[in-house]
């Protein structure tokens, strides 16, 4: 008899998946590179929508919290880029006292991984890939990632944990944390999962900066004397804060989404003048996406979405390792 997960492939000829809180659509072109087919998306920010419509020709559904189960698709592999957000206590005491269970949607309610997790339990896909800032194990005192590692494994599904870097795929030292699940009745029907091996050579940051870049992205005079003063205002108190002039031959800081303010975390040198914000073009190479990708908003616009975006050749190799172990069962027939 063939397996469920052999059985479900064959059928679909590829898998699917959906993509919420897709931002820009960074981990849709990593899973789209294995081969999967994207059935659903979601993200409510209007100018990302944008960003996302142009690049792959649908508008993501907008805001989650109103999404209806029945609309979302079945799906194979769930993906989300989800907001890091303190899970309430209330009500738990109460229920304590009563002897009764609070599963998750009393834990979780409220927050946007509630609908990540209602969304799990209705369409119970074999497997989802999660990706949160890596102070999300330390957040409200760690509450929060315990209460997200038991709600996972109360629905079903065995988790592995990691805190991946950037850096070996781009030059931008970028750590997050990913969380990969799969549904208990498959992993006995599939390779081990590992994440991916980092690349030996860390590229540098000069290899993704565009030349003749226009003079608006110089810093003025004013803004360059300000940050100059506020740094070492900071170093003078013994604080780190302050603008980072990149070097050029390694990686950059963490691209961030108030980059749009002024582009102080990094800042390219030039000779002979002022150093340079980075262009929206090229924080999208930081980020990993194609020179193909279409940016169709404002300069503010972009360095917000390439700011909460995912690094996609690291997502690529998460994908190819989770792909893998679904379609190379241990055993094709029972």
């Amino acid at each position: 008899m063939m397996s469920m997960l052999v059985m479900s492939h064959s059928i679909m000829g590829t898998f699917r998946f959906i993509d919420l809180f897709a931002g820009i659509g960074g981990m849709r072109i990593a899973f789209e590179a294995q081969g999967a087919k994207c059935v659903f998306s979601s993200e409510w920010d209007k100018f990302a929508q944008i960003t996302y419509e142009r690049n792959f020709g649908e508008k993501p559904y907008g805001d989650i919290t109103k999404l209806d189960i029945e609309q979302v698709p079945d799906h194979d592999i769930l993906v989300a880029g989800f907001p890091c957000q303190p899970f309430s206590i209330a009500g738990v005491s109460k229920k304590n006292s009563l002897g009764r269970e609070h599963g998750f949607k009393d834990k979780t309610q409220g927050t946007l991984f509630f609908d990540v997790a209602r969304i799990i339990e209705a369409k119970k896909p074999m497997a989802f890939l999660l990706e949160n800032v890596k102070n999300l194990r330390s957040h409200d005192k760690g509450r929060t990632f315990e209460v997200i590692s038991r709600t996972l494994t109360e629905l079903g599904y065995d988790i592995q944990v990691q805190i991946l870097d950037g850096k070996f795929y781009v030059p931008q030292h970028r750590e997050r944390i990913f969380i990969v699940g799969f549904r208990r009745p498959i992993i006995a029907e599939m390779k081990p999962f590992l994440f991916p091996a980092p690349e030996s050579v860390p590229p540098k940051l000069k290899t993704i900066l565009e030349k003749n870049v226009p003079s608006k992205y110089t810093l003025t005079d004013g803004l360059w004397d300000y940050l100059k003063k506020y740094a070492e205002k900071h170093r003078a108190a013994g604080n780190g804060f302050g603008f980072g002039l990149a070097d050029l031959d390694s990686w950059s800081r963490t691209l961030s989404a108030r980059y749009y303010k002024d582009g102080s975390e990094i800042l390219i040198p030039q000779q002979g003048k002022n150093p340079r914000r980075l262009t929206p073009r090229e924080c999208a190479r930081l980020q990993g996406y194609p020179d193909s990708f279409k940016i169709p908003v404002s300069d503010t616009q972009a360095y917000k979405q390439f700011g909460n975006s995912v690094v996609v050749p690291l997502v690529t190799a998460i994908a190819k390792q989770m792909v893998s172990a679904l379609i190379s069962p241990q055993r094709a027939t029972a």
